[in-house]
């Protein structure tokens, strides 16, 4: 069965993209920890991180970094944190948060945007790409 990630890669459900290779997708988190919280996916389907070759996760995290940048500079933080659980979705998921504390990266409380927040968060982050 498809995973959400897969219904956004093929179109079927919207997202805010940030960046999209032929490999790689990052958009931004529906329910994020922080303004700017991305998410970066590999297109292929794939449940578990290692259980990525080693190539493929090394563009990932590659992909990931130039993200991250462009976040931190759209961005005020202190940082971009890198963190994958893989507990959410049974799809490959980097999530890059800006942070200004350990709190933000807890997953225990949730920013409120509205689309117009999440739509200037794009352009702001896309500049930097």
């Amino acid at each position: 069965m498809a995973s959400i990630f897969s219904k956004i890669i093929s179109g079927e459900l919207p997202a805010y993209k940030i960046a999209e290779t032929d490999e790689f997708l990052a958009f931004l988190d529906i329910h994020p920890n922080a303004n700017g919280h991305t998410l970066c996916i590999p297109k292929k389907e794939v449940d578990k991180i290692f259980d990525l070759d080693e190539e493929t996760y090394i563009r990932l995290m590659s992909f990931s970094r130039k993200v991250a940048v462009a976040i931190g500079k759209a961005i005020p933080c202190k940082r971009v944190g890198l963190t994958v659980v893989g507990l959410e979705v049974p799809h490959v998921h980097v999530h890059l948060i800006p942070l200004n504390s350990m709190e933000d990266i807890r997953f225990l409380t949730k920013a409120s945007l509205t689309a117009k927040d999440f739509e200037d968060t794009v352009k702001a982050i896309k500049a930097y790409l």
